[in-house]
């Protein structure tokens, strides 16, 4: 009878035994410190009690065709006990393009909602209460413009910009590595980053300035150790970029 051979891979070369016990992780705790939940190393999780305390933020993703459309859309996903939104932006918003632009033709509304103005706007956030919905927007060259038509619409509605939570990808070296929806040049774009970071350190303290993505990355093509390596190379050139501007890191590093 052949030997059966339990060895198995992922796509990125690194071994998953069949089995993992008590001796894996006292090795583990060895090498790297196990630690405890809410501290360094954080293997255990980020928060001391993580989610046992509260749940976390629901939200789907979500954004197609017009502003109305995608409005009802979040409406629905609020009424079905989503606790946040996470909004999906169409091509030509996230290259910088209007609706009517001829390079826009052929994907307006598609994959995302087309947003061209802050009428647009208004309309895709009607009757939703910002100060106690936070949003996700997936967006990055035009994310400071975006996170203004944001603020600007929480203001209409008598909501103080210190209030608002939510979260822009403003990750613009990762596409530059692998998803392409870059428009400024690189130096430019990180000036425009840092300038986030500090706006919303004054005005929008609650709001998360970066999410530092690597799944695009790994699906450009990366293994996972470069998928990793990447993105912890962008995070940290981020802070660099940052602190050469004048920024104090634990201004802007907590969000």
């Amino acid at each position: 009878m052949a030997e059966r051979n339990d060895e198995r891979l992922t796509d990125s070369g690194i071994e998953i035994r069949p089995l993992y016990g008590p001796a894996d992780v006292a090795a583990f705790d060895a090498e790297t410190r196990l630690g405890t939940p809410g501290k360094p190393p954080y293997t255990r999780g980020i928060y001391p009690n993580m989610y046992r305390g509260r749940h976390w933020t629901m939200r789907q993703y979500a954004g197609f065709g017009t502003a109305e459309a995608t409005n009802e859309r979040f409406k629905f996903l609020l009424d079905a006990g989503q606790t946040g939104l996470s909004c999906a932006f169409d091509l030509p918003t996230q290259m910088g393009f209007d609706s009517d632009h001829a390079r826009a033709e052929g994907e307006v509304g598609k994959v995302g909602v087309a947003i061209d103005s802050l009428d647009d706007m208004h309309r895709l956030l009607a009757d939703i209460p910002l100060d106690r919905v936070s949003t996700s927007m997936t967006i990055n060259s035009t994310a400071p413009i975006l996170l203004l038509l944001y603020q600007l619409v929480a203001e209409s509605q008598g909501v103080d910009s210190k209030l608002l939570s939510g979260t822009i990808q403003n990750d613009l070296l990762k596409e530059y590595i692998a998803r392409g929806t870059y428009i400024y040049p690189p130096r430019a774009s990180m000036r425009l980053i840092t300038d986030v970071f500090a706006y919303c350190n004054e005005h929008m303290p609650q709001w998360n300035t970066t999410s530092i993505s690597g799944y695009h990355i790994r699906e450009a093509g990366s293994t996972a150790v470069q998928e990793i390596a990447f993105t912890l190379s962008n995070a940290i050139a981020y802070v660099q970029a940052a602190v050469a501007a004048g920024l104090d890191v634990d201004d802007f590093a907590p969000r």
